[in-house]
Order: structure tokens, then sequence, then C-alpha cells
């Protein structure tokens, strides 16, 4: 996964039919061959960019559509003990972003927990609270869909709840420092 952000408005056009996620409601719509987008985050697995005005996000996997390479995921080693997942959830967390902000969900404190609970020797349970920068967002689902299929997809975890939470609500206090420096706060 790229963790470099695109600073300058990186011009595409887009080369096949690709449907994107409109931010921040998160409706589904089609981009058509030869829309002209501007690629304004590359973070994580997914690209946020601007289409006719709108903000848009665009999954890894269609990164073809707009001439890029699908970013690529960590290598993770298949021998993780389970006492380690933690570790590997918390590191896994740091790939997920919010789509209009280019600070991970951990810095930004929108993971108000995880919780990592053997269910035998070798697997685990994984339950993630996890909030929003609002309440009425509409890319909460694909963001909570975002973390739980990269945390199912480590060794050892075999299932995998994120529960979304707005108590306390969350506000710039929950931020880390290296975030706040990152917006310029």
């Amino acid at each position: 996964m790229s963790l470099a952000s695109t600073r300058e408005r990186d011009t595409v056009l887009v080369r096949r039919p690709v449907r994107v996620e409109r931010v921040p409601d998160g409706t589904p719509i089609e981009l058509a061959t030869g829309t002209r987008a501007q690629v304004t985050q590359a973070l994580g697995s997914s690209f946020t960019l601007v289409v006719d005005g709108q903000l848009v996000r665009l999954p890894g996997r269609d990164a073809d559509a707009i001439g890029r390479e699908p970013p690529q995921a960590p290598a993770i080693p298949a021998d993780v003990a389970v006492d380690d997942v933690r570790e590997l959830v918390w590191q896994t967390l740091k790939t997920c972003y919010d789509p209009e902000i280019p600070v991970d969900i951990v810095e930004l404190g929108l993971v108000y927990g995880c919780d990592v609970t053997p269910l035998d020797a070798e697997q685990v349970r994984v339950v993630i609270r996890l909030t929003l920068t609002a309440p009425g967002c509409g890319m909460g689902e694909i963001l909570a869909n975002e973390v739980a299929d990269k945390v199912l997809a480590l060794p050892r975890v075999a299932e995998v709840t994120v529960d979304m939470v707005f108590d306390p609500p969350w506000d710039r206090s929950r931020m880390s420092e290296a975030a706040l420096l990152t917006l310029g706060l």
C-alpha cells in the first residue's frame, strides 16, 4: 500500500467505466471512460479523486481505471504467533484512511478500541470500536468494511466485528500530535 500522499493534484483520465463512492455520503456512482479527474489523495488502499468538483473514492483494486498500479499490501508473515496478532491488527488499522483527510484512522483518533480474544490455540476474534469524524458521514459503512476486510485477511484472525460508536463524540482532541502536524493544526 502506498503511504505517500499526492501533494499536487495529478490529473488523470478514466480509461474504463468504473464504480466509485461519492464522498461524504458514500453513494455509488459510475465514471465513464474519458472522464477527467484529479487525484487528491493516494493513501492506504484507495484513491480520492475530484470529478467535476465532487470528491469520490476509487478502490485500489480499480487503480488501472486511472492508469495507476493497485496499492500493494505490506508483506505479512504467515507464521505469526497468536500473541503477536494484536500488534499486527494495529499496524493494519494504520493503513486505513479517511478519504477526505490525509491521516490514517489511528492517528485521527477514530479507533476507540481493539480487543483481540483467542478462540483457540491457533485463531483469534477481533472486535474494533470505530467512530467517524461526523456521525452522519455516509462513508462509515465503507470504512468499516475496509477495516473488517483488511483485518480478516491477517493470519490467525478467524472473526472480525467492527462496531460503529458515537459516544463519546469524536473531536480534534482525539488526534495524535503527528496528525495535528500533518494537517497544520
